[in-house]
């Protein structure tokens, strides 16, 4: 076997065509994770995880496996508050300036039943995208969302009942202090005609669908009323919220989206 120190590194060769790369690194690398859980103080999950740095000009390649070597420095179980130090811990380790990761998870929250209060395990999809670049951290937490929306032209035209669909908002924000995954779902949940259960009871359907009936909305409207409740957070800076209705008598699907860099108070 030839020693290590003989074995030709081809990334660290020179490349002449000058042309640098914003993000290089692996992708769909699955990892166990810790997430503060408001209810239960810390949740287990696994994150699909994509990491990436800057590459100058001069370098042919990255180091590939340095990624994971970094991961597992702060493993076996990342936690959120290693964020930061991971992307420190890459740009050293990587010799670059700038460093990406994203992680995206399930999360489960359990949620009683609305008239039964029949216990159930709701999941969401949660991502964190971090960045450093120019020493700077950048944290963004997005939650999706499925929800049931109905539609008010339907119900203001229809003689019998109105129709109805699941949607998915997709909530991303940006923080002054940490935020609640959960307080992030539930602003959305409460902006919808009704928010979702896994396990609904002849009476608690009912009410879900009565509620929603009572509460039509646009995608327009839910847009709109995610956008208001997060203009009036203090905490929240920026936020991005994007919501898509698959609509259940079109061959298409309603869309609309509002992102706003809130002013500095």
């Amino acid at each position: 076997m030839e020693p290590l120190q003989h074995l030709q590194d081809t990334q660290n060769q020179k490349d002449r065509r000058g042309i640098a790369i914003d993000r290089v690194g692996v992708r769909g690398l699955r990892y166990p994770m810790q997430v503060r859980d408001k209810a239960r103080r810390l949740q287990h999950t696994v994150a699909n995880c994509t990491l990436t740095v800057d590459l100058p000009s001069r370098f042919k390649g990255t180091h590939m496996s340095r990624f994971v070597e970094v991961l597992n420095e702060f493993g076996p179980e990342l936690h959120v508050d290693n964020v930061p130090d991971i992307l420190r811990a890459l740009t050293k380790r990587l010799d670059s300036v700038n460093a990406h990761v994203t992680f995206e998870f399930p999360y489960f929250i359990e949620k009683n039943a609305p008239v039964t209060k029949a216990p159930g395990m709701m999941d969401y999809t949660v991502r964190f995208d971090a960045e450093v670049k120019a020493k700077r951290v950048d944290f963004v937490v997005t939650v999706i969302v499925p929800v049931t929306t109905l539609c008010p032209c339907s119900k203001a035209i229809s003689a019998r009942g109105a129709h109805n669909q699941r949607g998915q908002v997709t909530y991303s924000v940006r923080f002054k202090k940490p935020v609640w995954v959960e307080e992030l779902i539930a602003l959305v949940e409460r902006s919808a005609s009704s928010e979702l259960y896994s396990l609904l009871k002849r009476p608690d359907e009912k009410a879900v669908t009565e509620r929603a009936y009572d509460n039509p909305v646009f995608v327009e409207d839910l847009v709109r009323a995610i956008a208001a409740a997060t203009n009036v957070e203090p905490n929240i800076t920026w936020y991005r919220v994007e919501a898509e209705n698959y609509e259940s008598i079109h061959n298409h699907n309603a869309y609309a989206v509002i992102e706003k860099k809130k002013a500095a108070r």
